[in-house]
């Protein structure tokens, strides 16, 4: 469930992405470094996860235990980090994986 919950997460993530560099305004993007620090200094938020996308694009997901908010990034392979999506209620699962090979 937990996985197949974050593969749906970075799934959603990068239609996201998609859609909006297919619009005229794009996404708000920066240096990864001091988009982090504000995340943190700001909302109390720490990397909860992690992925690579199919584009070697990295995603990952910050989160803030007390407040719940939570906030997705994407470092593009050109060095770029953008914002996709920010929210509140983020809950951390503890479902199992499903073992190797098994598929989701």
């Amino acid at each position: 469930m937990h996985r197949e919950f974050l593969a749906l997460s970075f799934g959603f993530a990068t239609l996201i992405l998609a859609a909006q560099q297919g619009h005229a305004g794009s996404p708000a993007c920066g240096a990864r470094n001091v988009i982090v620090e504000q995340l943190g200094a700001r909302y109390h938020e720490s990397r909860r996860a992690i992925g690579l996308a199919a584009d070697n694009s990295v995603l990952e997901i910050f989160a803030s235990k007390d407040s719940g908010s939570f906030t997705i990034l994407v470092t593009l392979p050109d060095g770029r980090t953008c914002l996709l999506a920010s929210g509140e209620n983020f809950e951390t699962l503890a479902d199992p994986l499903p073992a190797a090979g098994k598929g989701i």
